[in-house]
Formats: structure tokens, sequence, C-alpha cells
């Protein structure tokens, strides 16, 4: 649609829906540099996805293309110059929430719990916490931990 001229500026397909990726505010770059710099202490730069898309489940790819803020490849694929990283070849995906928390927390989860990615992230600005998705049981994500900032404070 881009090619086009249809529309214009970043978007993701979700759920059959064009969502228009507004630009960051300083609360929410911030947050993104920070949390790319700590991640580069624990991986590999070339295993950090940033705003790039992901594959999703068969069963979604037709209606959702989603272009999570981080996602964290276990390893890097030569596969990946032809097509994107599935679900089961993530460690984790990571969305920071200030404007779109309900979307990713629900609509997002499920997205991500089908296309098998075994731990999914909300950094919600907001409420100042974490919620980390984990055990995938029938497309859907049964463990949820919530972490103040805190707790987060700690793990650092």
């Amino acid at each position: 649609m881009a090619d086009l001229g249809l529309v214009s500026g970043r978007y993701e397909l979700v759920d059959g829906d064009l969502i228009h990726k507004m630009g960051q505010n300083p609360p929410h770059a911030y947050t993104f540099t920070r949390l790319q710099a700590w991640l580069l202490t624990v991986f590999e730069a070339k295993q950090l996805r940033l705003q790039l898309p992901i594959e999703v489940a068969p069963q979604d790819q037709r209606r959702s293309e989603p272009e999570p803020d981080i996602a964290v490849v276990a390893e890097d694929r030569p596969q990946y110059q032809s097509r994107h990283p599935r679900g089961d070849e993530l460690l984790v995906v990571i969305e920071i929430a200030d404007t779109s928390t309900a979307f990713d927390l629900f609509v997002k989860a499920g997205l991500y719990a089908r296309a098998g990615v075994p731990e999914y992230w909300v950094l919600d600005l907001n409420r100042r916490a974490l919620f980390v998705h984990r055990q995938i049981e029938q497309s859907t994500y049964r463990g949820v931990k919530v972490l103040s900032d805190k707790d987060c404070a700690s793990l650092a």
C-alpha cells in the first residue's frame, strides 16, 4: 500500500488492521534506548531486532505482521535474508507501552503466544510495571507476572 502511495509513515498489520506507528514520545524513546543498551550487555548485537517484523503463526500470517519494539533471536541465521524470524526462533519479544498498553497486553499477547514466542514482555511506562508473559498453553500465555519498578531495579 505504501508503494502505491495509499499510506505514508510507519504501520504494522495486526489482526487485519493497519496500526499507525506514531512517533515515539520522549519517555518511549528514552526507555527504548536504555533497554537496548542493557540488552547489549546480555546478547550480541546481531541477536537484537529493533522495530522489525517477525513471522507469526500460519493462521495469523494473512492478517498480521507485527513489528515489536525489540525481539531477540536465539541465533542470527542466514535464512533471515529471505524471511522474518518465527516466534519459536525468538527468546523474547518486548513492547514498550505508553499509549498502547491494553492493545499490547491483550491483542499482541494472543498473537505472540500463537506464534510460539516463549517470553513476551510489556513495559508499561504509565504504571511503571513490567508484565512478563510465559508458559504457553493452548495458544495463550498462562503465566503472567507483574513486576514493579522496584522489582526491576533489583534485577539490574
